[in-house]
């Protein structure tokens, strides 16, 4: 059998949500998990210990009834020091952009818990729920007494409902920071804990960290406790299934066998390249013309898009002004007006005068605008704009023909393969 632990934060979704892990979801809805068997997964967290699902939202629990909640109720007990003195800190040097809560870090995939996958062996082949739980009850004791002081268990759940037994632990690293308040930062945790890096002579980076020397630690460990309760594990890994082949060596043999069953002569093979390489010919001409297209459409839509504006603004805020104006020229003429007529007919007139400035005002306000627009600098600036956006819709249009044309010809080649086999 094989062992297998694999830790992440986030994945395409985002970062990780523990409501996977204690079953915070309707169960009946997924069609892989059995809704029975999930009464009997066993639930952890630093709050309220062992539980399982029939338990999880009894009245027995205080503090949280959640792994989301338990998570939100850590990160603001030991890190809100963390936050409050750095968000004061962004305050002076203004820069309150940068302020964040305890639940933003929480969910930062930096900051956020790390996640550990824990199987041992697979769906044909497995240990039993017993002995995983075991195991890793033995594993996640020995991480606590070993790194306890700068790595935190936060919660973990043994799922049984699923086709293989295996167990999603939550932990996160931190130590005090230059300030001495206590947050989350996984390398300078392990560097407190005196992991070293892989080559101390040269810089830290993705593959060069601390974080590989605890994982190969971590890893080491759990093949010993393995050991001890006697499971027989794979240590080596193996490529494509065949233990004697490297991995390159399986790929050249692979692609043998697949020449082996073609029946194809060379001639025909060079003619398939022919047709290719002219087809490859015919899509870059194509492809340059899409280009000289989006360059023309591209300048023509902005030069259009300044008229339509112009022209928007132009009647929108007439119409508003003009109203107005129109508004209180009513006001003024109606019988309730206790000012003499001949007044407020003057002043009537002088609101027909207001309505002239107006307009001419708008006038010398578009051509400033459209003036604005169509300096060559912001032109080309917005234009580039305006192509990206094209060329981006342009070429996934014709990546879904392409994909609609590579289906077409898939089915008329197996339709023919198979009239082939049927004249034999």
């Amino acid at each position: 059998m094989k062992l297998t632990k694999h830790n992440g934060r986030a994945g395409k979704n985002g970062v990780y949500n523990p409501k996977h892990n204690d079953r915070n979801f309707d169960v009946s809805n997924s069609e892989h998990i059995d809704e029975q068997r999930a009464e009997h997964n066993i639930y952890w967290d630093c709050y309220n210990g062992y539980r399982q699902l029939a338990e999880k939202n009894s009245d027995e629990i205080e503090l949280a009834s959640t792994f989301e909640e338990v998570e939100q109720i850590y990160y603001h007990t030991h890190y809100s020091d963390y936050t409050d003195g750095q968000n004061a800190r962004n305050e002076k040097n203004r820069h309150t952009e940068r302020n964040r809560t305890t639940d933003e870090i929480l969910k930062n995939k930096k900051t956020c818990p790390e996640e550990s996958l824990l199987q041992i062996g697979k769906m044909e082949e497995h240990a039993s729920a017993e002995t995983l739980f075991l195991v890793a009850t033995e594993f996640f004791a020995e991480l606590e007494r070993r790194f306890g002081s700068h790595v935190h268990i936060l919660d973990w759940a043994l799922h049984i409902d699923e086709s293989t037994p295996h167990i999603h632990e939550r932990h996160v690293f931190d130590c005090e920071n230059q300030y001495g308040e206590l947050c989350p930062q996984q390398e300078k945790a392990l560097e407190a804990l005196g992991f070293e890096l892989p080559e101390p002579d040269k810089k830290l980076g993705r593959h060069n960290n601390r974080k590989m020397v605890y994982d190969a630690a971590c890893r080491a460990l759990l093949f010993d406790i393995c050991r001890k309760h006697g499971l027989q594990l794979e240590e080596e890994p193996e490529y494509g299934g065949r233990k004697y082949l490297e991995k390159q060596d399986f790929i050249l043999a692979k692609q043998k066998e697949q020449l082996a069953v073609q029946s194809q002569t060379i001639q025909e093979q060079e003619t398939v390249i022919q047709e290719k390489e002219e087809k490859l010919d015919e899509l870059t001409l194509k492809l340059d013309d899409v280009e000289a297209l989006i360059d023309d459409v591209s300048e023509i839509a902005y030069d259009k898009a300044v008229e339509v504006v112009t022209d928007t603004v132009r009647v929108e805020t007439h119409k508003q002004d003009i109203q107005l104006v129109e508004e209180t020229k009513s006001w003024l003429l109606s019988p309730e007006r206790k000012a003499p007529k001949k007044e407020r007919e003057y002043a009537a007139a002088r609101l027909d005068n207001v309505v002239s400035k107006i307009t001419k005002a708008m006038q010398t306000a578009l051509s400033v605008m459209k003036a604005a627009l169509t300096k060559p600098e912001v032109r080309k600036a917005n234009t580039q704009q305006i192509k990206e956006k094209a060329r981006t819709s342009i070429y996934e249009m014709l990546n879904r023909n392409k994909a609609i044309v590579a289906a077409e010809d898939a089915a008329r080649k197996k339709e023919t393969h198979k009239k082939q086999n049927m004249e034999r």
